[in-house]
């Protein structure tokens, strides 16, 4: 019998993990994916900051000052970066003129560079969610090459 390493070992673990975590999620009912977190589609919190798709199935462009930090969002057009629908699908978001990379989720949350691991219903919510992570240090610009 092989001697266990500990790179069996971990990949043991990880086909388990994945295995719970594929059971977890098959018992569980449609749309219950975070449905009680605050700022997941579903929750009551998220409804007041939702914002009004455009005709091209975008949310809608903003502009406002937020804490002191002027955001903005808008449909990405032309060759650029998001242009051609990298991760933002379209959609650029800015904080203070430097843009903030976000990216949308197969659920339709949105996550950003700056709180990945945060999942909100819009980019304007992800352009909040960047300044209250930020602290007021500035947003850097993201190298894409």
């Amino acid at each position: 019998m092989p001697e266990l390493s500990r790179r069996r070992a971990l990949t043991g673990a990880a086909a388990l993990a994945a295995t719970v975590g594929a059971a977890g999620a098959a018992n569980a009912a449609p749309g219950d994916h975070h449905a009680n977190s605050p700022g997941s589609p579903t929750s009551p919190a998220s409804a007041a900051s939702t914002t009004s798709a455009t005709s091209s199935g975008f949310p809608a462009a903003f502009d406002e000052v937020y804490k002191g930090r002027r955001i903005q969002g808008r449909p990405a057009t032309g060759g650029g970066h998001h242009g051609g629908g990298h991760h933002g699908g379209g959609y650029a978001v800015f904080v203070d003129g430097v843009e903030l990379h976000v990216m949308r989720n197969a659920d339709g949350s949105w996550i950003s560079v700056v709180s990945h691991y945060d999942p909100v219903p819009t980019p304007r919510a992800a352009a909040r969610a960047a300044v209250d992570e930020l602290q007021g240090a500035r947003l850097l610009p993201f190298p894409t090459d």
